[in-house]
C-alpha cells in the first residue's frame, strides 16, 4: 500500500483567471477504491491529468505510484487504423490476446479490433479502450467516466470487473456503479473537499443529514442575529434620547434636577452604549458562525419546461419497420412496432450497435428536423434502406439532445443566435444547473464534457416543443443535475423518446420500455 498526498495544491487554466484548485490538502491510499464525485467543472478530470504530470501546478502531489488512464487519447492518425495496430502506442508493452480476453469479459467479438477506429460506435470504442486499459497488472488506474456510451450489460460487466480489483479511483456518475465499485468517496464540495469511507448512497445519506443540521443551524442563527439586532436597536435609541437631557432642562416641571444630575444621566448612557457594543459584537460573532455554514450546501434549483399540446393523441407510429445499412450483412433493427401517445415517457433499450440512435435519426427526418437543422449532423444522412411503417404526426416540433457534442464551438452568444435562443434566459438556466458565471465569457470547446452537454440540454429545455428526444442525455452529467432533471420531468411530464444507461433515471422517468 502507497499513498498519494496532495498538499497545498493551486491550479489554474493558462489564461483563465479562476482557480480549479486553491490551497488543496488531502491524502489517499492507493489500495482504496475510490469514487470521485463532484459538480461538472469542479476538476475531477483536471485532477487526473495532474496526477499524471500533464500540467504545471503549485504545491506538491507525492506519491511513487504508477498511473494509467482511462480514456485514451486517439489521434486522427489512429482513428482511421486498426486498433490491433495501434495498442502497444496507447499502453506499452500491451498484448493483444490480453486485451481479446478482457474484450469477452465485456461480451464483445474481438472483430472490433480489426475495423478501423472510426467506423467503430462510442460504445464499441470505449470497449476497446477498456479492454487496453484492463490487460496490464499492477497500475493504479484512473478512470474518468467509463460507462459513458455503454449498454445496461455492458455495465454490469464493467461493474462486476472493477469490484473484484483494487487500487483504482473512478470518476462516474452513475450512482448504480458507484455504490457497487467503490469503498470510499473523494468529494469536490462547492467550497471544501472531503475524503470519505463508503459508497455513494452512503455518502449521500450524511450528506442529507449534515445539509438538514446546517439549514437549521443557519435558521438558528438568523432567529438569534434578528433578536439582537432588535434589542441593540431599542438600547442605542434609549441612550441617545437620554444623552439629549443631559444639558437644559425645565426647573418647573423637572424640579427635582440640578446641574449634579448631567453626570449621572452621562454615567447611565455610558453604561447604556457599553451594552450596546456587547450586543454588536454578539451580532458579529453569530454573523461569522453562521457565514461558513452553507458553503457546501447543495440546494438546486427548481427547472423549468413548457411543453406543448399536439392536437393528435399518437405522435409516432412505426410499425414492422426495419433498417438496413447499405454494405451490411444484417438489418440494424428488424420488425419493430410502437408508437408514442402524448404524455407517455418512452426510453429505447438495447444492447450497444443494436440501432437505438438510428431509430432516432430516422424520426427525425420523418419529422423534418434534419433537413431543418442540417448542422447538427456532421455525417449526412444515414445510406440504409428501409421497410415498414415509420410516420410522425403533421406539424410536429421536436426539442433534441444528440449525444454527440463536437459541434459546439465558438461562444454562448454565437450559438443562441444561430439556434433563435434567448440569451438571457439561456444563461439563466445554464446558472439553475450551476454553471458559473465565469463559463459564459469561455469558447464552448474548452468547456468540460458535462458543461458541453449541459448547452445542449438547456437549448432543449428552453425549446417548447410537442416531443423531446434525449439521445443518451446524462452522459458526463453531474448527480446533482441528473436529480433536478428527473424531478423536472416528473413534474411537467412531457412526451418524450430517449435513450439512457443510467439505470435509476431510467426507472423513475420512463413510463414504458421498448426493447430493440
Amino acid at each position: 500500500m502507497a499513498q498519494i498526498s496532495v498538499s497545498n495544491l493551486t491550479f489554474s487554466y493558462e489564461g483563465s483567471y479562476d482557480n480549479i484548485f486553491e490551497n488543496v490538502f488531502f491524502s489517499i491510499d492507493t489500495d482504496w477504491k475510490l469514487g470521485f464525485i463532484g459538480r461538472n467543472g469542479k476538476g475531477k478530470t483536471t485532477f487526473l491529468n495532474l496526477l499524471l504530470g500533464k500540467y504545471e501546478y503549485k504545491g506538491t502531489i507525492s506519491t511513487t505510484t504508477v498511473f494509467d488512464r482511462f480514456p485514451y487519447d486517439i489521434t486522427k492518425e489512429q482513428m482511421e487504423r486498426c486498433a490491433a495496430e495501434f495498442i502497444e502506442e496507447l499502453k506499452s508493452q500491451c498484448e493483444l490476446w490480453r486485451v481479446i480476453c478482457e474484450l469477452e469479459k465485456l461480451h464483445e467479438d474481438a472483430e472490433i479490433l480489426y475495423r478501423p477506429f472510426k467506423t467503430l460506435s462510442p460504445g464499441e470504442r470505449t470497449k476497446v479502450l477498456l479492454g487496453v486499459l484492463f490487460s496490464g497488472e499492477n497500475d493504479f488506474l484512473l478512470i474518468d467516466e467509463p460507462t459513458n456510451h455503454l449498454d445496461q450489460e455492458t455495465r454490469k460487466n464493467v461493474k462486476q470487473y472493477l469490484s473484484a480489483k483494487k487500487g483504482f479511483i473512478l470518476v462516474s456518475h452513475d450512482r448504480d456503479l458507484l455504490d457497487a465499485c467503490v469503498d470510499h468517496v473523494l468529494v469536490l464540495n462547492r467550497q471544501t473537499i472531503e475524503v470519505q469511507s463508503g459508497n455513494f448512497s452512503s455518502w449521500w445519506e450524511n450528506k442529507q443529514r449534515r445539509d438538514s443540521f446546517v439549514k437549521a443551524e443557519n435558521e438558528k442563527h438568523l432567529k438569534e442575529i434578528g433578536k439582537l439586532k432588535q434589542a441593540s436597536e431599542r438600547s442605542a435609541a434609549w441612550a441617545d434620547k437620554n444623552e439629549g437631557t443631559k444639558i437644559g432642562f425645565d426647573p418647573v416641571k423637572e424640579h427635582d434636577r440640578n446641574i449634579a444630575t448631567r453626570a449621572y444621566i452621562g454615567a447611565k448612557t455610558k453604561k447604556m452604549q457599553s451594552r450596546v457594543k456587547q450586543m454588536e459584537k454578539r451580532i458579529n460573532r453569530e454573523v461569522e458562525e453562521k457565514e461558513g455554514l452553507l458553503v457546501d450546501l447543495e440546494q438546486p434549483v427548481d427547472l423549468k419546461l413548457m411543453p406543448l399540446s399536439h392536437h393528435k393523441e399518437t405522435l409516432v407510429n412505426v410499425r414492422d419497420y426495419s433498417v438496413t445499412y447499405k454494405g451490411a450483412e444484417e438489418p440494424a433493427f428488424s420488425n419493430l412496432t410502437f408508437s408514442i401517445q402524448k404524455g407517455e415517457r418512452i426510453a429505447l433499450h438495447g444492447e450497444n450497435g443494436c440501432g437505438k440512435s438510428t431509430l432516432i435519426k430516422m424520426i427525425l427526418q420523418k419529422a423534418g428536423f434534419m433537413e431543418k437543422f442540417p448542422g447538427r449532423f456532421p455525417d449526412g444522412k444515414p445510406v440504409l434502406t428501409e421497410s415498414g411503417v415509420c410516420e410522425t404526426a403533421s406539424g410536429l416540433i421536436i426539442s433534441y439532445v444528440s449525444q454527440d457534442t463536437s459541434m459546439l464551438k465558438g461562444g454562448i452568444s454565437g450559438f443562441c443566435a444561430e439556434n433563435n435562443l434567448n440569451e438571457s434566459l439561456f444563461c439563466a438556466i445554464l446558472r439553475q444547473l450551476d454553471m458559473e458565471r465565469v463559463q459564459f465569457s469561455k469558447n464552448m470547446e474548452d468547456y468540460s464534457a458535462g458543461q458541453k452537454k449541459k448547452v445542449l440540454l438547456s437549448a432543449s429545455l428552453l425549446t417548447s416543443a410537442h416531443l423531446y428526444i434525449w439521445d443518451e442525455p446524462l452522459n458526463f452529467i453531474d448527480v446533482f443535475s441528473r436529480m433536478q432533471i428527473e424531478k423536472l420531468l416528473l413534474e411537467y411530464q412531457p412526451t418524450m423518446l430517449f435513450v439512457e444507461h443510467d439505470v435509476r433515471f431510467r426507472e423513475k422517468v420512463a413510463t414504458r420500455v421498448v426493447e430493440l
